[in-house]
């Protein structure tokens, strides 16, 4: 069987990150899409939230799952027992970045290789920081993410802007 990690921050999941769940899960027979909980950042959405989200937006294929966790991807990658990590890359700066990342993997655990699939060309611009960007200046998000997420964002958003 074959198992595979699709890590991230998915903070929050766009259809860019949909675009590459929904072909690598068509390459293995279950994909985990794994969800950092990275405490040097400040997300909009707990772990938790993200998570819930991936689940509804993935619920329709029965072998992706989402899974929180923190750490080293590698650890996570051995304690799910994949053997492979899927990569996105949007432009050349990405896979310089990822290209270090993927060595340095490699070498703490040989047994996992990681696989970079190009972003589909319609959403090789689109980042959860854009998303975020667009959303904080009311722009309109419904382009760059599933409705349920959009939905959330918009709470997200009033809730931050009624505390200041």
């Amino acid at each position: 069987m074959t198992r595979a990690i699709y890590p991230g921050s998915f903070d929050p999941v766009t259809y860019g990150h949909l675009d590459i769940i929904i072909r690598s899960s068509a390459l293995v027979d279950e994909l985990i899409v794994g969800v950092l909980n990275n405490n040097a950042k400040t997300p909009l959405f707990s772990v938790e939230e993200r998570v819930r989200m991936l689940e509804e937006v993935t619920g329709n294929m029965p072998n992706v799952k989402a899974v929180p966790f923190e750490g080293l991807l590698i650890d996570f990658a051995e304690k799910m027992g994949a053997g492979m990590v899927v990569r996105g890359l949007r432009a050349i700066t990405d896979f310089e970045n990822e290209l270090k990342m993927a060595q340095t993997n490699h070498k703490l655990s040989p047994r996992v290789e990681t696989v970079f699939l190009t972003t589909s060309l319609e959403y090789a611009y689109l980042s959860s920081t854009v998303v975020k960007e667009v959303a904080y200046f009311g722009g309109d998000i419904a382009q760059f993410v599933p409705e349920n997420v959009e939905s959330r964002i918009r709470e997200k958003i009033i809730k931050k802007e009624s505390v200041h």
